[in-house]
């Protein structure tokens, strides 16, 4: 005897937040939702303006549904939320997709609300969120770990602001030039400078110190190739194919990320056998080397002659916007985008079951 229609999945699309990724957040929420499943999920959008306030639900769909990244909870409105989401929230919901890049989302921040109000969510933990979003922190998991990563050196702001006659003379020696000046905690190629010369370096570190209290600055690697992988899963992740991305600037900055034609997509990389293969390893052990959980893009760097691989960095929020190299791996591995956000809920569901039932068992 049949039991009747199954009852959709409740799903808040989390998106918006103080990042300076703000906008990327809004197109990746207005790309997973144009994939979901209808039949399966019931979608409730839940912004959060650039101020931090949580909107209300009429003021989400709004934004949500608007062509234009302008975000009319920028400034709050008399049907804005609080600083805190709405008392009704966790009750209402069966699992949350965080679509909230960078600070202030992927950092951890989010995840840790969450825990807090027992909610099951898309990707990654605490711990792994904190430590995949700052790039010091990671690359020094990733040494432990005995993955390849570049020469690098991490610069404190004090210690810029008090001594940079120092800090350029130690940088010009190591890591040396070319090299990239990063702020350790922000994604998307947001503040980041390609550095040739001593002279350009002092601007470059303004830059990134605008956006975070610690740079990173990392050897550069001529006529480097750049390729990804994404992982999908939770104890027993898989890997894609790889990708390789090409572009028309000098480096893969925001521009090119986020300009349709300005960067493109191989798929499967051109690549021998055993770099792939060798892909695939160091994909999986970045993955593990943070805690990961549910997904993740593993960038890498190789050489031109495939004789060298270093492993950029782990991305647990990568873009799902139209343009974003997450989804595309999967789509050509055999997994379409509408199956992914579908594997994705149920991973976040397993993994919440798991910790639940951990709990009570600690507690009986």
């Amino acid at each position: 005897m049949s039991g009747g229609p199954k009852r959709r999945v409740r799903l808040a699309l989390l998106f918006g937040g103080r990042s300076p990724e703000h906008d990327v957040s809004l197109t990746s929420a207005r790309s997973v939702l144009n994939a979901l499943d209808p039949g399966r999920f019931e979608v409730v959008p839940v912004a959060i303006g650039r101020d931090g306030h949580w909107l209300s639900g009429a003021r989400s769909q709004e934004l949500l549904s608007s062509p234009s990244p302008e975000d009319p909870g920028a400034v709050p409105a008399p049907e804005s939320g609080g600083l805190v989401p709405d008392p009704s929230f966790g009750a209402a919901m069966d699992v949350v997709f965080p679509l909230m890049h960078g600070p202030f989302g992927e950092d951890g921040t989010v995840q840790g609300l969450l825990e807090l109000l027992n909610i099951p969510y898309v990707g990654a933990g605490v711990a792994a969120s904190a430590t995949g979003m700052d790039k010091a922190l990671m690359k020094a998991l990733f040494l432990q770990a005995g993955l390849p990563v570049l020469p690098h050196a991490v610069i404190p702001r004090h210690a810029w602001e008090g001594r940079p006659d120092i800090v350029l003379r130690a940088l010009a020696e190591a890591p040396g030039f070319p090299c990239f000046v990063k702020p350790s905690n922000m994604g998307s190629s947001i503040g980041i400078s390609r550095v040739d010369t001593r002279d350009a370096l002092g601007p470059a570190l303004d830059l990134a110190f605008r956006y975070d209290l610690k740079v990173l600055v990392e050897r550069g690697v001529p006529g480097y190739r750049e390729i990804e992988c994404g992982v999908l899963g939770n104890d027993e992740p898989e890997v894609s194919v790889p990708g390789e991305i090409t572009m028309r600037g000098a480096f893969y900055d925001y521009h090119t990320k986020y300009t349709e034609g300005e960067a493109g997509l191989e798929v499967p990389a051109r690549v021998r056998p055993e770099t792939a293969s060798a892909l695939h390893a160091m994909a999986m052990t970045a993955f593990a080397a943070i805690d990961c959980a549910g997904m993740a893009r593993v960038d890498f760097l190789v050489s031109p002659d495939e004789s060298e691989i270093w492993v950029s960095e782990i991305n647990t929020i990568p873009g799902f916007t139209p343009y974003s190299m997450y989804p595309r791996l999967w789509e050509a591995t055999g997994v379409p985008y509408p199956d992914l956000i579908a594997s994705l809920v149920d991973l976040a569901l397993e993994r919440h079951t798991a910790r639940a039932s951990l709990l009570r068992d600690r507690n009986p």
